[in-house]
């Protein structure tokens, strides 16, 4: 085995090719930037498995919103709520405020923080729903101030998604369509406007290649959160962590998808052994045992280092979306991960905690990316501007360092439109 060729292949585990499907998401968002909601009903009906006439067809009202979530059980209600709790209180602390600060020569420097118009949410509706990607997804989005927002979410045989439907009630100014795919994402970008459609100024979401695909595309005519791939986790442990735990941990990433992946580094060989006996002991009793399985085989990585040193290196190359520090003293560990989408603290801190109601966004950069992107959070749905505002005394004071800028960049109107108030004020 040569780990230098396996290690960068690890490396390499979030590159998406979409080289297959480029043209035929470009075909799509063309034609739905060209014929709107026509174009959609054809695509619902091509792709999943029913026949929509109108727009009407494909909304779904609050009724049954409603409807689902007075069948939910009360234990179920309560864990929604709770979540959804969490989930806000922590995004309330995200929110910048605007600023302003006075200089002594009248000058008036600031930033005004203010959240966009629109914002539409892509909730995955294919091998799995998820209610709890509309509450991470659209919590932000109210926290930060939102007005109009707009959920898409495919629904195969024209059959939602109960417990997602229930999920919805919590918000009811949502307009809600079921609508998949890069057709969903094309909608939300360019809108229809003979069927009074407004474009999103923002689109955030999961989706599979052709959903990740098509916000590549349309970035620019909007902006995204990140370009998502499938899930991940990464696990630092130490000798006596517990194993059992661990593989429970790797396992509930793996379920998600084939393509995910499940990595574990520890300078304990020992522990990798225990680790893989006990995954062995709990894949037959799964319900996604086929999809577990195949991620395990095809996409899971189990590495002996010397040490911890060596371990925190190698997991900084890799930036994980999750991270589990599963070590005596895992705050002592934190300055020095420096590439993770979410960082969970000790063997009680379950990933799968935060993918429901920590409170912390659980969208996070995959792949790698969380070298440079971050989690979703309430900044995604906001925008920030620029204050200028200068005083007479602070043109005399500056205003000629100004010109003579423009001047040795050779933009003269710049420099004349500065030297006329300038000349004004001697």
């Amino acid at each position: 085995m040569n780990f230098k060729n396996d290690f960068a292949q690890i490396l390499l585990r979030g590159k998406m090719d979409i080289t297959g499907v480029r043209e035929s998401v470009q075909n799509i968002l063309d034609d739905v930037r060209e014929n709107g909601i026509e174009a959609v009903l054809s695509y619902v009906s091509a792709f999943d498995s029913w026949q929509p006439k109108s727009l009407d067809d494909l909304l779904i009202t609050q009724e049954e919103c409603k409807k689902a979530y007075e069948n939910l059980s009360l234990t179920t209600k309560q864990a929604l709520h709770k979540a959804y709790e969490r989930i806000s209180a922590f995004h309330q602390k995200q929110k910048e405020k605007s600023w302003f600060d006075i200089e002594s020569n009248g000058t008036v420097l600031g930033q005004k923080v203010s959240p966009i118009q629109s914002a539409g949410l892509y909730i995955p509706g294919g091998k799995a729903a998820y209610p709890s990607s509309l509450l991470m997804n659209a919590i932000p989005a109210i926290v930060a101030g939102v007005e109009e927002i707009v959920v898409c979410s495919p629904t195969p045989y024209n059959q939602p998604n109960q417990l997602l439907l229930s999920t919805l009630h919590l918000f009811p100014t949502f307009r809600v369509y079921k609508i998949g795919g890069a057709s969903a994402i094309g909608l939300m970008a360019y809108g229809d406007s003979k069927a009074g459609i407004k474009n999103v100024d923002v689109i955030t979401g999961p989706g599979n290649i052709y959903v990740a695909t098509a916000k590549k595309l349309v970035f620019g005519d909007v902006n995204i959160d990140m370009i998502a791939g499938p899930s991940e986790i990464g696990i630092i442990a130490q000798s006596g962590a517990n194993a059992r735990y661990i593989a429970w941990d790797l396992l509930s990433q793996a379920e998600h998808d084939e393509l995910a992946s499940a990595i574990l580094i520890t300078d304990d060989l020992a522990l990798i052994e225990s680790v893989r006996q006990e995954i062995q002991d709990i894949l037959p009793t799964l319900k996604r045992r086929e999809i577990t399985e195949s991620s395990m085989k095809n996409r899971s990585v189990f590495i002996h280092t010397r040490d911890i040193q060596e371990s925190i290196d190698l997991m900084n190359e890799i930036a994980p979306e999750h991270l589990e520090l599963l070590v005596d003293e895992p705050f002592s560990l934190l300055p020095y991960i420096k590439n993770a989408g979410a960082i969970f603290l000790g063997e009680q801190t379950s990933e799968p905690i935060g993918d429901y109601l920590a409170g912390p966004n659980h969208t996070l950069p995959t792949g790698g990316s969380a070298r440079f992107f971050s989690p979703l959070g309430v900044e995604h749905f906001m925008k920030k501007t620029s204050i200028i505002s200068f005083s007479k005394q602070a043109m005399r004071e500056l205003g000629t360092s100004c010109a003579h800028l423009a001047e040795i960049e050779g933009l003269q109107s710049h420099q004349q439109a500065v030297l006329a108030r300038v000349d004004s004020l001697k």
